[in-house]
């Protein structure tokens, strides 16, 4: 067992509790977009870009956390433009970019002869997060918090109803790619905390956990922020006790939560 004296006093357990944090904060508003438009499959899209990204950070000796960042943006850029352009289903897209990024990721690797660290970059490192991942975090999380709630009224009508959004004069493309922007940043960050595997379950349980707990839009965004963060500390507890990794404990944590969530009686709205 651990002494708790010791654990107060070491810095990366703090390092590690900030990032996690941060990121679900982030998750929880994003996750309800990616519930409530069926975008889970997005998220593993460019979750599999991550090693493409982290490859192209060692070729341009660039922090590979900026790497990711700029592949995921690059990524849900063509995705809206292969869209438009395109006359077929958007999960058949993400399938064809999905694998098409992970297959370019593994050849490049290939090509370059980089050491990756594969079991960081699927599970995550969230112990080894420093004080430069942390300032990185607390930037991307405070933009992406301030854009949405900038968007949230737009961004809401798009999700309800696109076509009447478009005849109210909201830009419905623009909003679009605001949205897949802020998740491609959020993938981004969340690699450290969760890796690649699990990026999407921390996107999407916390806010399927929140929705059958909520009345509102605005309490199952608040309410997923809370439960994703409850998640990260007992999640981050455990991996300390029980020398579990530590994503995969905070997604364990989080589906807990959601199994608890189930048992409790549906209530007439």
């Amino acid at each position: 067992m651990v002494e708790f004296g010791e654990l107060l006093h070491s810095q990366f357990l703090w390092y590690a509790l900030g990032a996690g944090l941060l990121v679900a904060l982030a998750s929880g508003p994003l996750g309800c977009f990616a519930v409530w438009r069926r975008m889970a499959y997005f998220g593993d899209t460019l979750a599999h870009s991550a090693l493409l990204g982290v490859t192209l950070g060692f070729v341009l000796h660039i922090m590979p956390t900026l790497a990711v960042g700029a592949t995921c943006c690059l990524l849900a850029i063509l995705l809206v433009y292969l869209q438009r352009r395109q006359k077929l289903a958007v999960d058949t897209l993400l399938g064809i970019l999905s694998h098409s990024m992970l297959a370019l990721g593994i050849v490049t690797v290939s090509l370059f002869e980089i050491k990756v660290d594969l079991l960081s970059l699927l599970l995550g490192d969230l112990l080894a997060v420093g004080a430069r991942d942390l300032a990185l975090m607390s930037i991307t999380v405070l933009g992406i918090l301030g854009l949405l709630y900038w968007l949230w009224e737009k961004l809401l009508a798009f999700t309800l109803h696109e076509e009447l959004a478009s005849v109210e004069g909201i830009p419905v493309e623009r909003v679009r790619m605001a949205l897949m922007l802020m998740l491609a940043l959020l993938i981004a960050i969340a690699m450290k905390v969760v890796g690649v595997l699990l990026i999407t379950a921390l996107l999407i349980i916390p806010a399927a956990t929140a929705r059958r707990l909520s009345r509102t839009p605005e309490q199952m965004a608040l309410l997923a922020s809370l439960i994703g963060c409850l998640a990260v500390v007992f999640g981050l507890l455990a991996s300390i006790l029980w020398d579990t990794p530590a994503g995969p404990s905070i997604v364990l944590a989080a589906a807990v939560f959601f199994l608890s969530s189930q048992l409790r009686p549906v209530t007439a709205k």
